[in-house]
């Protein structure tokens, strides 16, 4: 059903190789009435419920009123941060998230998280390319601002201190009020903050990384610590691995589906053994294996909001599940033996 920004899907799946499709009725239930509580992205100030629904499938597997169904889905359950990019569809995706946006008069309920550096448009992270990236988006989107700019690129050609300086000035327009880092390493980081700090601009306040139960290694063996030190809110991108953690495609016969493709890889042992466990784990509650799977990234210090997207409006039950459920030690430790990265 969900995929990640930059990736992760996830069937309505329950637990176990069954066909059975949970009712709305059902997965609703489990959500429950009252929406989970925010959290603060770094000390950003801003506030969002723990889940961003991420814009990549409008304008490619979603259409305009497919992509306003799972938008009012998402938040009729709560949900506020939705994440999305220049290049996702060519920017025809925040043109679709403006539009709805605008039909629903909810910007001011909105928190917009969008990217610049991997555009067409606007490729990469000099001056020019972020303030007129970030110009192109507000267009798109119908609005005068986001909430959150991540620097989808790492290029180490390009001065930090200009791509800093840029974005503070984009910042202190009130164009953008936060930003963030995307697939940069520590020592990157390390030093985006010591520029800062000598320029005295605005610091980072957020990063998207890869992580999920089968990649942990990045994140864990160092990413996760620089994040500690530095206060940055963490929106795990690829949180259900390209939808494998939904429990769809369990045996080689599975990837013969139009996404097998992107799963071919994690159909191994320990795959295997992850889906085994999330198995028992989501049947102890009544939950999707989707659910279980961003409950578990929602246990883990740091993380805000993992990013997940949705292609049909009743997959977003799932996803918004996620928050409320409370695993136990005992079931966080089966999770964590089950994914043990290897060193």
């Amino acid at each position: 059903m969900a995929q990640a920004a930059g990736g992760s899907s996830s069937s309505a799946v329950r637990t176990g190789p069954v066909d059975a499709v949970p009712t709305t009725a059902q997965t609703a239930a489990i959500v429950g009435g009252d929406a989970a509580a925010h959290r603060e992205i770094g000390g950003s100030g801003l506030s969002v419920f723990p889940l961003a629904i991420s814009g990549k499938p409008f304008g490619w597997k979603a259409d305009d009123a497919t992509a306003h169904a799972i938008l009012d889905a998402f938040v009729a359950h709560g949900g506020n941060l939705i994440d999305t990019t220049d290049s996702y569809s060519s920017g025809r995706s925040e043109v679709m998230i403006g539009n709805w946006m605008r039909s629903r008069r909810n910007r001011d309920s909105t928190v917009i998280a969008t990217k610049a550096g991997r555009g067409a448009e606007h490729p990469g992270v000099d001056a020019r390319s972020i303030t007129a990236a970030v110009e192109a988006s507000l267009r798109r989107l119908r609005t005068d601002r986001v909430e959150l700019l991540f620097l989808h690129v790492d290029d180490p050609e390009v001065p930090f201190e200009e791509t800093l300086l840029a974005v503070d000035e984009l910042i202190r327009a009130g164009k953008v009020l936060a930003f963030g880092a995307s697939d940069h390493s520590g020592n990157r980081l390390f030093e985006a903050r010591i520029a800062s700090a000598q320029l005295g601009v605005a610091q980072m306040v957020a990063l998207q990384t890869p992580y999920n139960l089968l990649e942990r290694r990045d994140f864990e063996g160092g990413l996760e610590q620089v994040a500690e030190r530095m206060g940055l809110g963490v929106m795990p991108r690829f949180a259900l691995a390209n939808g494998f953690l939904s429990g769809r495609y369990r045996t080689k016969a599975d990837l013969a589906s139009d996404r097998g493709a992107e799963v071919a890889g994690y159909v191994t042992r320990t795959g295997v053994k992850v889906l085994a466990a999330l198995d028992e784990v989501a049947a102890a509650h009544d939950a999707a294996l989707a659910t279980i799977a961003l409950a578990w990234l929602l246990s883990k210090p740091g993380v805000v909001a993992p990013v997940v997207s949705a292609s049909s409006p009743e997959q977003v039950f799932d996803l918004v599940a996620a928050p409320q459920v409370r695993l136990t030690r005992h079931e966080l430790t089966q999770l964590d033996r089950a994914s043990e990265p290897r060193r």
